[in-house]
């Protein structure tokens, strides 16, 4: 059983679909890496931002359902951290600010700067500044320059009302604590990969979460392969937990349990990819469905709203 090198993928609700493709491609300099539907709730897209390829520790994905109410508290994911290179920070201030994003400075945790602010739906979104940065190639399409570009995950923060359980399982999941700040504790991966920091931020007092546009669905580690995922719904079961069977994400094969905190906890493979089902040159251009609901496909093409992709929009070329 290999250890979890870090986050695979995060996933939220959004609302107007447009506007949150719009924001994480032009404004975050991501690249749409894929279009499809919520396997669950085929009448909804599901959109994978990522890196170039949509590397794992890259990954921030969507279930846009037009008219969803904002949704915050305990038991989920309060914030969603990309990491940047310290240099970059006064950068991503102007670009924020230049595009009527509130963003501002909240000082050093853990030692490391962070600049914070909010997408359109109000999910929570930070940028940490560290000194070194992932080898992950940007978006072909993005406009940021690539010395700036966000370099995948830094971590997550979970809002919790109980710390023990959760950190419990975090440790049994091979991640170490690694300091205390206030009411935030620390927990890291031992692998220098995207996405390796967990933080677990305690507040007794706070209201249980409730599920909507701008909050966080699920979180998702990564795990090597198929029998690496398999080797952990072991272990986990042993532990007290309940992961589900083995779900077909087609872009990767998922496990979920959810923790005793509330979160939702994915464990999801690294292979096979986006290029499964379109070249890399078109990620995300064209509505990809599984096999089992393509005989769906124009059905869904009349309910799902139409969409445009701002490289496309702009006559942008392929490389």
């Amino acid at each position: 059983m290999n250890p979890i090198p870090g986050l695979h993928h995060v996933t939220a609700i959004a609302s107007n679909p447009q506007r949150n493709l719009d924001f994480y491609t032009e404004v975050l300099g991501l690249r749409l890496v894929k279009r499809t539907v919520n396997f669950d709730d085929p009448e909804t897209y599901h959109f994978y931002f990522g890196s170039d390829l949509g590397a794992p520790g890259s990954i921030l994905t969507f279930f846009p359902w037009a008219g969803a109410p904002r949704g915050t508290g305990t038991g989920e994911t309060s914030a969603t951290a990309f990491r940047a290179p310290v240099r970059s920070l006064d950068y991503w201030l102007g670009r924020l600010l230049a595009a009527s994003i509130p963003v501002e400075h909240t000082g050093l945790r853990f030692g490391d700067p962070v600049l914070s602010f909010r997408d359109p739906d109000g999910m929570a979104l930070e940028i940490v500044g560290v000194d070194q940065t992932p080898d992950l190639q940007p978006s072909r399409w993005s406009d940021v320059p690539t010395e700036h570009a966000l370099s995948g995950f830094f971590g997550v923060t979970l809002a919790l009302a109980k710390l023990e359980a959760t950190a419990s399982v975090l440790q049994a999941m091979g991640l170490q604590a690694s300091g205390v700040e206030k009411n935030r504790h620390r927990f890291v991966t031992a692998c220098e990969a995207p996405g390796r920091v967990v933080d677990l931020v305690v507040d007794p007092q706070g209201s249980i979460a409730q599920l909507g546009a701008g909050s966080v669905h699920h979180i998702a580690f990564r795990v090597i392969d198929d029998a690496d995922q398999l080797a952990w719904s072991e272990h986990l079961t042993a532990a007290g937990l309940h992961p589900t069977p083995v779900r077909d994400r087609v872009y990767f094969h998922s496990i979920y349990f959810r923790e005793p905190g509330g979160v939702l906890f994915e464990l999801a493979t690294d292979p096979p990819g986006f290029t499964a089902d379109e070249p890399a040159q078109s990620l995300g251009e064209s509505l990809k469905l599984p096999t089992w609901i393509e005989s769906h496909r124009s059905l869904l093409e009349k309910v799902l709203p139409p969409i445009e992709l701002p490289h496309l929009r702009t006559g942008a070329l392929h490389e």
